[in-house]
């Protein structure tokens, strides 16, 4: 028995992703990492009664708060779950979001990157060998208008409302799941790291208020991007589990296709910054996540 850590499993694509492992990988035990302990224990209860798999547990995290990141990372060790095989870094929140985190920082670029980031490197030390990060990125990380990085400060403590913030917290992803990617390749670590986009998934709660908002024009220019949520769903879960997905790492899957992302976000230095500039944030030491890491 392996364990799988989905963040936001209790809705979407998470529960998607989460239904499928159950369907067909008896083999594994999922850890739902929900804001929401009430809506994760009824999400685990309709995941019980529709597989007939009771490999499952809920967890509290908030990922806009770096205390409940680490509060989680702990209780996890103490958990006494089978070893740690996969994180699917896939909760995330939209532009509707405004305000700060309890930090101090962007919401959305709290929650849907530095959230992630350090859940990641506290809890590496636990994954195994040939274990799994996927991260859920989306194709709005290359936004059909086109995106110009901004650059992690600006992004953390914006002076003001910034109206692309979903697509750099996205390009964010990137980013992380690259510049993670090649750090542990060069300390020789066989864990994979993989990026994933779902596609415009409009049969989710995630984009109703945005999808409203969306002109007409932009719609037919995204129309090669809509997702839907069951295809998806299986895409992810087989990201995690197949064989063939832990031969490659630092790669960008777009709903079970691997393409190339946007030319932005392979910019080494700008991965390489955010990188540092993460760790700053989360006042990351040495002694927290794997020796040679930082």
């Amino acid at each position: 028995m392996k364990t799988i850590i989905i963040t936001g499993a209790n809705s979407g694509l998470g529960f998607e992703c989460a239904k499928n492992i159950l369907l067909e990988n008896p083999g594994y035990f999922i850890v739902m990492a929900c804001r929401s302990i009430e809506k994760a224990e009824k999400s685990k209860s309709e995941l019980i009664k529709m597989t007939k798999n009771e490999n499952i547990a809920v967890m509290e995290l908030n990922l806009s708060s770096l205390n409940s990141v680490r509060k989680f990372a702990e209780n996890f060790k103490q958990a006494g779950y089978p070893p740690l095989f996969g994180i699917v870094c896939n909760a995330g929140i939209s532009n509707s979001n405004v305000g700060v985190t309890e930090d101090g920082f962007d919401i959305v670029f709290g929650t849907n990157h530095l959230g992630h980031f350090l859940l990641t490197v506290l809890l590496l030390p636990l994954v195994e060998e040939n274990g799994r990060i996927t991260v859920v990125s989306s194709d709005m990380h290359n936004p059909p208008n086109g995106l110009t990085y901004r650059g992690a400060e600006e992004l953390a403590h914006p002076a003001s409302k910034i109206n692309d913030i979903y697509s750099q917290s996205k390009l964010c992803n990137l980013y992380f799941t690259y510049e993670l990617a090649g750090r542990l390749s060069e300390m020789g670590r066989k864990i994979t790291v993989n990026a994933f986009n779902p596609g415009l998934l409009t049969d989710t709660n995630f984009h109703v208020n945005s999808t409203r908002s969306f002109s007409e024009d932009f719609m037919k220019k995204v129309a090669d991007r809509i997702g839907y949520l069951s295809e998806s769903g299986k895409a992810l879960a087989d990201m995690v589990t197949k064989p063939y997905y832990g031969e490659n790492t630092g790669k960008y899957n777009d709903r079970g296709e691997e393409i190339p992302s946007s030319e932005l976000s392979y910019n080494a230095e700008n991965a390489k910054k955010l990188w540092e500039s993460s760790v700053n944030y989360t006042k990351l030491q040495k002694n927290e996540t794997l020796d040679g890491l930082l």
